[in-house]
């Protein structure tokens, strides 16, 4: 009611900052104190462990931003007041840079609980628990945002422990329509990541529709879900209408036709710098695809395809990659059959490459002796772009 904090002298601001409580509404707090020692005082009341290094070294980011995290954790549809989060926007709208929610409740369904007490693990295959189970939505919130850069979600439950139901787990259609919407009106979103939340098909082709052209986007993670070969076809028409230069997309089900058809996007592409495709099943057929795109590709810089089922047909196309290709700094074929042969092609095809730094081949049967050499010609790549770097960047003075 009279804030007069800036008027006094600086060491009567420091006691009157020392002694306020950490207790005090944030609508007092939130836009009247900007000292970062009031702020660093709430965080340790508050949680035992406290990194600001993740936070721009912001304590008032820090807590407006965990704060934040928390209330949608907890927030139950049709059972929170929807005001508990609408009453923050205006207070931390102007610090809130980054949302990590791992955790989204569904509603309480009261109706259904004794059926599913005792069909608790098949429920919704039995149709149980069709009623309205979509989560809170975001919409209003994250719009609202205007400094918002980083999205990290997962639609699910943690520590449900004796609790556990399918329908827990549930990332609905509706649920996915939302999120995009939102998604598409986030101007200044650089980062989304949708993680472990089953995502298939249908509800990657609907976010891409609504992702195509976003002007800021360069980073999408749509890892540990159950995207196959449509939604990767999908996709790969984003990856040439945005500005993504980092996708991940580990530990889906695409098989050769998605990588085919991310194949033919990194063929054309000019900015996507990082791959990832570990864990899913992309065989020959997709490893050949990629290794085809990447002879004219020029702007990739690490393809990670470990677990993939590949063999020696895609080391063969790889070795004219290593052999041709002057952009990419990093491979990742662990854990794939490449066998003998494909280990001696990867080595004939690094005989005059300098730009490889990293060169991932365990437990991918190419014999120890040729990844001894492998990783010896990988080493002397990394040493000299080191001391090449050393002599680019000026030095400091003493």
């Amino acid at each position: 009611e009279n804030p007069i904090l800036d008027r006094l002298l600086p060491e009567h601001q420091r006691k009157v900052l020392d002694r306020l409580s950490t207790g005090l509404p944030l609508s007092v707090t939130a836009n009247l104190i900007s000292d970062e020692d009031y702020w660093k005082r709430c965080c340790t009341e508050r949680w035992q462990v406290c990194d600001i290094s993740n936070y721009g070294d912001s304590w008032k980011r820090m807590f407006f931003e965990r704060h934040l995290e928390n209330i949608l954790k907890c927030f139950i549809p049709n059972t929170t007041d929807p005001n508990q989060v609408l009453e923050l926007i205006p207070l931390c709208k102007d610090y809130v840079q980054k949302l990590e929610v791992d955790q989204f409740l569904p509603p309480v369904q009261v109706d259904e609980k004794e059926k599913r007490d005792d069909l608790s693990d098949t429920g919704s295959d039995f149709g149980f628990g069709e009623v309205s189970v979509h989560h809170y939505d975001l919409g209003v919130l994250i719009t609202a945002l205007p400094h918002l850069e980083e999205l990290h979600l997962t639609y699910g439950v943690k520590d449900c422990g004796m609790n556990f139901e399918w329908n827990l787990f549930k990332f609905t259609h509706q649920d996915c329509y939302n999120l995009a919407v939102a998604v598409k009106m986030c101007h200044n979103l650089k980062v989304f990541k949708l993680t472990c939340s089953k995502v298939d098909d249908d509800k990657t082709r609907l976010l891409v529709r609504n992702l195509l052209d976003h002007p800021s986007l360069v980073e999408l993670n749509l890892s540990h879900n159950l995207i196959r070969d449509k939604g990767a076809r999908a996709v790969g028409k984003l990856i040439n209408r945005s500005k993504l230069e980092i996708l991940n997309l580990c530990n889906n089900q695409i098989r050769h036709l998605g990588a085919q058809a991310l194949a033919q996007a990194l063929a054309e592409n000019s900015t996507l710098t990082s791959l990832n495709l570990r864990l899913n099943c992309v065989e020959d057929e997709g490893g050949q695809a990629i290794g085809h795109a990447l002879l004219t590709n020029t702007t990739l810089k690490s393809i990670h395809l470990g677990s993939n089922n590949l063999s020696e047909p895609t080391a063969m196309i790889f070795s004219q990659v290593l052999a041709q290709n002057t952009t990419l700094t990093s491979i990742n074929f662990s854990c794939n059959h490449l066998g003998l042969d494909g280990g001696k092609q990867l080595l004939d095809g690094l005989a005059d490459n300098k730009a490889l730094t990293e060169f991932d081949l365990r437990l991918a049967e190419v014999g120890q002796e040729t990844e001894y050499l492998i990783h010896q010609i990988v080493w002397a790549n990394r040493e000299a772009a080191r001391l090449e770097a050393l002599q680019v960047s000026p030095a400091k003075p003493l």
